[in-house]
């Protein structure tokens, strides 16, 4: 057993705290000893408790190890065994068997069955890894997971050959690296066997961007993709379902209830919602809109008349639009009321009683602007603009020439309808291109 010295107390007296780091491949298959050196077992597997009452522990505590008795298994208190390194190897021994209650039974999960090969988040890297080995520390009666081998010795190990194998390497002066992420920088999400209790809100997860969050959920099996999918909050499962490949989208909407699926389509901008939904059975289609507020489904639906070819088919129409008389300060207040989307704010508009486009200012306008001046003395009147009947294939060329970000849409009676991203432009050509090859 490895020792350190903790603390010195003023009368110079040393106390020792021990610790004892291990592996759990190592562990698993291990004879078991009593006090008298007799083997009453085979350790089959570690009983793990990550949230006990109120508290949640950064790093799962093992409350619990399961034996195996010639044909008989049984789970007992962790806290009566010892895990000690004799010479290099690992020695488990027991001065009590105590069997744990059901209860606690159920409030735990058994390490080597929910974690060995399955996938995990790799919060830092932002990418799904297998598990190989699990790294686990016991200090002062306490063991804890601190950490997952997701590199090849930890693959090794569990056959039996890392040792030899690092030693032949050595010879030849190559080193075999290691690849451990910290236990706290891990977010489980394969749940075969449905140990939802591993991680009940994956609020880790949370932290990371939409994109890579994406990236994760297409990895990932169908069943924990929409696990996964199903557990982030309406405005960041909007901006994730954004970002998904459309066949990841067409899937959790096919899977997941349709209230989830409506609540999350009216976070989202309507013309991503309508290129969703246009790849739909019109059953389908139908049976979402209903589902979603009138307001939001109103909005689709006449994206959705428009032919696919037209630039009213993917119009951002989610705008801001403004009298001339509005004074700068008037502006800057509602948009601090309203917060707008960062793709809201590429150009605003102005507008007369009839809701006509007249003019167009930038936010750069506004903020160099004084706050007592009129819109109409920093609008830019007749803006370049689009059609919303107009062919898509003139779009580019519009953009291109301009240098635009966003260019607005009007109707045949130059009535504001929207505005198309040069986001959406790209991603558009993007897509036919890929259909012409």
């Amino acid at each position: 057993m490895i020792c350190h010295p903790s603390c010195i107390s003023n009368s110079k007296e040393v106390h020792m705290t021990s610790f004892t780091t291990f592996y759990l491949s190592r562990i698993i298959g291990r004879k078991v000893y009593d006090a008298n050196g007799k083997v009453i077992g085979i350790v089959k597997d570690l009983l793990i408790l990550f949230h006990q009452a109120s508290q949640t522990f950064e790093r799962p505590v093992v409350i619990g190890i399961k034996i195996r008795k010639g044909k008989h298994y049984g789970i007992y208190s962790f806290h009566h065994f010892d895990i000690e390194k004799i010479r290099g190897k690992l020695r488990v021994s027991c001065s009590q068997l105590v069997e744990l209650p059901q209860d606690t039974l159920n409030e735990g999960l058994f390490l080597a069955d929910i974690i060995l090969d399955k996938q995990i988040v790799d919060l830092n890297g932002r990418k799904l890894v297998r598990v190989n080995d699990v790294r686990l520390v016991s200090v002062s009666r306490s063991t804890h997971a601190i950490a997952v081998d997701i590199g090849i010795e930890g693959l090794l190990r569990r056959i039996g050959i890392s040792k030899q194998l690092k030693w032949l390497l050595s010879l030849v002066k190559i080193s075999m690296p290691s690849k451990f992420i910290l236990w706290e920088d891990v977010e489980a999400v394969d749940f075969s066997n449905l140990n939802i209790k591993l991680s009940k809100s994956y609020s880790k997860l949370q932290t990371l961007h939409p994109s890579d969050l994406a990236d994760i959920i297409e990895e990932l099996g169908k069943k924990s993709s929409a696990d996964v999918f199903s557990a982030l909050d309406e405005e960041q499962a909007a901006d994730v379902m954004e970002e998904l490949e459309p066949d990841a989208q067409l899937h959790l909407i096919e899977t997941l209830p349709v209230a989830k699926v409506a609540d999350v389509l009216e976070k989202m901008p309507a013309d991503e919602v309508a290129d969703i939904l246009d790849a739909l059975e019109d059953d389908k289609a139908e049976l979402l809109l209903n589902e979603m507020e009138s307001d939001s489904s109103d909005e689709v639906r006449e994206l959705l008349e428009y032919p696919q070819n037209t630039v009213g088919s993917i119009m951002f129409t989610d705008v801001l639009s403004f009298k001339q008389n509005n004074t700068v300060e008037d502006v800057i207040r509602e948009l601090r009321n309203r917060k707008p989307e960062a793709s809201e704010l590429y150009n605003l508009f102005v507008t007369n009683e009839h809701e006509e486009l007249i003019a167009a200012f930038s936010l750069r306008d506004l903020v160099v602007a004084e706050p007592g001046s009129r819109i109409e003395q920093i609008m830019s009147p007749s803006p370049v603009c689009l059609y919303d009947d107009q062919e898509l294939d003139e779009v580019a060329e519009v953009i291109s020439k301009y240098s635009m970000l966003a260019i607005p849409v009007v109707d045949n009676n130059s009535v504001l309808q929207g505005m198309v991203l040069i986001d959406d432009v790209v991603e558009d050509l993007i897509n036919k291109r890929r259909t012409n090859k």
